[in-house]
């Protein structure tokens, strides 16, 4: 097929999906359904491979459609379904139109070494370590904390002001929505990849693609197989070059009539702009002597780049509208673990599963989800950690167990959540503002959805907290409503594996705890 209208289905497909994933994480009133978000996320590579070594089912094998479309086609993965490579495409464009020599790309001899490199050393490190090379790297990831850290939060600032606006004439279509935001530290590693991403596509086309991202590499070794490619017809070619100027890839060498397949994403730019009509897409034939990259050079030592974080203290107030406690607790909280969200059965399993995508922190409503920086270590970074001084887990809510991509968090029924402990709450007499003070509170109490907080007697008519803790679930509402500050009197210790708590006696079905002081 040698007609561009292959290049018009290519953009037409790569943009509806790319409006699609943006809308996923742009939804801050979580409109979407979990089940089509599902079915966006079944054809991205990485967590396909995850979820599928943790299901062991075809259900979530959609790892294995996309290598058959690799053999098929070649690497339209990285054209029609990534949505970072996609951005990336949109991103050269824009450059183009700033400076004409950007959309030069001309062609350039492979980094054959550093890719494959890149892509050995991050396999050897997920084998042994765990996922946090695969964290950094992969594609959908970048994707996914970029449009959560940042894209999210301008939507929601505008909405803010169109409502604000709206208000002013007394139309309430739009509501006002708080932008919360996470610890400053986490934001260094998105940002990094955003400015290196951005840099490159704006520039340089499809380098970050060809140079380190470890799927392109991957899909690039399984197209040097495939059956459909993009080739030249020898006898119409003319060698005017306009082809390799327009290739995003720079894998096209006109001279030589030579395509580099391990580094062509068929977007087929190539195909629109041959006036003489001597690029076309189709099988190939295997009688012609396909080109091979030059393997037997020597191994080079590879320089490692260390990343160095600043830790900065960020403010955990809970901006409530009821008085701070007049002393300070001086207690400090004993957390020794953790507490990972319900589903992901163990820390340790989590951590190996999780490829911090932050879509579970983009539909969480109550925002309890944050990202971490060093709650599970430098191996999870970015992996999402419960933080109780932030919110608290909705009783009667599992959105972060439907929507997880690599089955790091396991579906759970509503009534299978509600007796799933991540935690248990540990209570600090000397916190609580009831001794410190002589003051009634209770709010802990008040807030608990199971009842594992109760009062009991203390002094004169005063109450105190008390914690049974085989019915908590480690929900953390009496924590985020401990008005104690900076150290709480109440707080939950996560569990290194998840275990079932018992079913409390008297609950209501439904628990709505405020978001504000609950009294």
């Amino acid at each position: 097929m040698s007609s561009s209208v292959l290049r018009r289905i290519r953009i037409v497909f790569s943009t509806l999906v790319f409006i699609f994933f943006v809308l996923v994480f742009v939804d801050f009133k979580s409109l979407i359904p979990a089940k089509y978000i599902n079915t966006l996320m079944f054809l991205q590579f990485v967590p396909s491979v995850l979820k599928y070594y943790d299901l062991k089912t075809l259900a979530a094998g959609g790892f294995l459609v996309i290598l058959l479309l690799t053999l098929l086609t070649g690497r339209t993965y990285c054209s029609f379904l990534c949505p970072l490579g996609i951005g990336q495409d949109l991103n050269s464009r824009i450059g183009g139109r700033i400076k004409k020599k950007f959309r030069r790309y001309g062609f350039k001899r492979p980094f054959t070494i550093l890719r494959y490199i890149i892509l050995a050393v991050t396999l050897i490190v997920t084998l042994v370590w765990g996922v946090y090379m695969i964290t950094l790297l992969d594609p959908y990831s970048i994707f996914a904390r970029f449009m959560t850290y940042f894209a999210k939060p301008v939507i929601i600032m505008i909405n803010n002001f169109l409502a604000g606006i709206l208000g002013k004439f007394d139309v309430y279509t739009l509501s006002n929505v708080p932008v919360k935001g996470f610890p400053l530290i986490v934001y260094s590693i998105p940002a990094a990849f955003f400015i290196l991403v951005g840099a490159l596509s704006l520039t340089k086309g499809r380098l970050y693609c060809n140079m380190i991202c470890p799927v392109g590499t991957f899909l690039g070794l399984i197209s040097k197989i495939s059956l459909f490619r993009i080739k030249f017809n020898e006898t119409d070619c003319t060698r005017c070059g306009r082809c390799a100027m327009r290739c995003k890839s720079s894998c096209i060498d006109f001279l030589k009539l030579d395509i580099d397949v391990t580094r062509c994403v068929s977007c087929f730019n190539c195909i629109h702009t041959c006036q003489d009509k001597a690029i076309s897409f189709g099988i190939v034939n295997f009688k012609k002597k396909v080109h091979e990259t030059d393997e037997s050079k020597r191994k080079v030592i590879i320089g490692s780049l260390i990343l160095l974080f600043g830790l900065s203290r960020v403010s955990n107030g809970q901006n409530k509208t009821a008085p701070k406690p007049k002393k300070e607790s001086t207690v400090k909280e004993n957390r020794t673990c953790p507490v990972c969200p319900p589903g992901g059965g163990s820390i340790e399993d989590y951590n190996k599963n999780c490829i911090a995508c932050s879509l579970c922190i983009n539909v969480c409503p109550n925002a309890v989800l944050q990202p971490a920086y060093k709650q599970y270590g430098i191996a999870g970074i970015m992996q999402p950690v419960m933080d109780y001084h932030k919110s608290f887990c909705t009783y009667n809510c599992t959105k972060c167990t439907e929507i997880c991509p690599t089955n790091a968090l396991h579906p759970l029924l509503l009534e299978a959540k509600k007796l799933t402990q991540i935690g248990k709450s540990k209570f600090i007499k000397d916190n609580c503002i009831v001794k410190t003070e002589k003051t009634a509170c209770g709010a802990c109490s008040e807030a608990c959805p199971t009842k594992a907080c109760h009062m009991i007697p203390y002094e004169g008519n005063l109450v105190i907290p008390e914690v049974t803790e085989d019915i908590c679930i480690g929900c953390g509402h009496c924590e985020f409503a401990c008005p104690a500050s900076p150290y709480k009197a109440i707080f939950v210790d996560g569990n290194t594996v998840h275990v079932a708590a018992k079913k409390p006696e008297n609950v209501q079905s439904e628990i709505k705890t405020p978001v504000e002081f609950p009294f």
